[in-house]
């Protein structure tokens, strides 16, 4: 025979009521997923500021550029170029002798130029420098009839 229980049903069931049953376990990842995700863009968008601001301080500096030609050639035709707030400049100039100096500045997110120095018919030497601001020149020469020295990529 079965036990009873004082208010007379079988204890062959459940006593009562149903045993509980186990509480639900709380699915993390998807409040993990959420956090990474947020990190994710936070930190795209920390990034992009960060290039924004750099793209804007270097289009508003200004750079003082030197170009320099010495030697001992006569009659030398020279050409240089500056970008200026986006647009390229030529000038040319014929210098019947050296030392021939320039000085410019710029500002723009586009800096630099070249500057090409052609010796004449009469030949000679020549040497052509470019300084940006207090950076080391580039440099290049020339010697004989309608040789050229260029120097750019600063």
């Amino acid at each position: 025979m079965s036990e009873q229980s004082p208010y007379g049903a079988s204890n062959g069931g459940w006593a009562g009521r149903p045993p509980a049953a186990p509480p639900k376990k709380r699915r993390k990842w998807p409040w993990v997923l959420l956090v990474v995700v947020l990190l994710l863009i936070g930190g795209c968008v920390g990034v992009v500021a960060l290039l924004a601001k750099g793209v804007s301080d270097e289009s508003e500096r200004t750079v003082r550029i030197r170009y320099e030609v010495t030697g001992t050639a006569e009659g030398v035709a020279i050409s240089y170029s500056t970008w200026r707030d986006g647009d390229m400049s030529t000038n040319q100039e014929t210098a019947r002798s050296l030392p021939w100096t320039k000085e410019v500045t710029t500002k723009g997110f586009i800096k630099g130029g070249s500057l090409s120095v052609t010796l004449g018919q009469s030949g000679g030497k020549a040497a052509c420098s470019v300084t940006v601001d207090d950076n080391a020149p580039r440099r290049a020469t020339a010697s004989g009839t309608f040789a050229t020295a260029t120097c750019s990529g600063f």
